[in-house]
């Protein structure tokens, strides 16, 4: 039975898509989380199409984790993914210089039985006040052959007047540990989980390879099923492939990382662009699986 798209709309803080009246995301646009955790939109909860959940929300141990979102932990001498900041000399320490990605205005939000499509301007603010960013960012939620889909896509004006360099705790100092950009963390039950690549599957000797998508397949507690999740990079990225910051020993992340070794300028009036679709499917995933699901995943980003 073809499941129609749907969307329930919070208006000034998230919207809510469904498939068959089932939920597959809730994308919080305008997020209230305190300064520390850097407040920014975030997708949580992601569902697959049979209703298992494959995010999770505020972790113990990292409180600024949130589902899926756009994190930068080092731009410039400013923090918009959360927590600790990283520096060589003191390791991870708060340096009150948590930014928020804050919402200005909704530019769409059409609605079919074959697609949601989500457009939101965005304006970037350090701790102490100043405005870095103008940014325009669009999600797009489709079904798939298997599964289905979501393409994130952002444009982000550095309107701060200076040269920002954006990095990573491995740019600062510290070795293996690029993360930045479109992040996700697994529920807990996927810790141990496989990572998913196109060198084969595998554990977190993966991380820092380069490749054009990764993902993640695990079971869930209670239900005796399983999920996967694949994430693919648009060919037009800067840095394409990049290298992912990807885990499974202690908890369950995706990410591909263009800040992971090398910092990239950023200089004042320029715009960034990057583009990502996030396929998520129920069951375990092998090779020849994934291989497919990304060609999925790929495919959308080129519609």
């Amino acid at each position: 039975m073809t499941q129609n798209l749907g969307c329930n709309h919070a208006v000034g803080r998230s919207i809510q898509v469904t498939a068959g009246g089932g939920e597959l995301f809730t994308y919080v646009y305008k997020a209230d989380d305190p300064q520390y955790e850097s407040p920014r939109p975030y997708f949580h909860p992601i569902r697959t199409l049979t209703g298992d959940l494959v995010s999770v929300y505020r972790p113990w141990d990292h409180l600024w984790h949130k589902g899926m979102s756009w994190s930068l932990p080092h731009f410039g001498h400013d923090n918009f993914w959360g927590g600790p900041t990283y520096t060589k000399e003191n390791g991870y320490k708060p340096l009150g210089n948590n930014g928020s990605q804050d919402h200005d205005r909704v530019d769409t939000l059409d609605v079919s039985d074959d697609e949601v499509r989500f457009a939101h301007q965005l304006s970037w603010h350090t701790q102490g006040g100043q405005h870095v960013v103008d940014e325009s960012r669009t999600i797009t939620a489709r079904l798939a052959d298997d599964g289905w889909v979501l393409v994130y896509e952002t444009a982000m004006t550095n309107v701060s007047g200076d040269l920002i360099q954006i990095g990573s705790p491995t740019t600062a100092g510290r070795p293996n540990a690029g993360y930045g950009g479109l992040f996700w963390r697994g529920p807990r039950s996927f810790t141990n989980g496989t990572i998913l690549a196109p060198q084969g599957k595998g554990g977190d000797e993966l991380r820092g390879q380069r490749a054009p998508w990764m993902g993640f397949t695990a079971r869930q507690d209670e239900t005796d099923t399983a999920s996967t999740i694949i994430v693919a990079d648009a060919a037009d990225n800067v840095r394409h492939p990049p290298e992912w910051f990807v885990r499974s020993e202690d908890f369950a992340a995706v990410c591909p990382a263009p800040f992971f070794t090398e910092e990239l300028p950023f200089p004042a009036d320029d715009t960034l662009r990057f583009r990502y679709a996030v396929l998520i499917a129920d069951g375990l995933t092998d090779d020849n699986r994934a291989a497919a699901l990304a060609a999925q995943a790929t495919k959308a980003l080129a519609t």
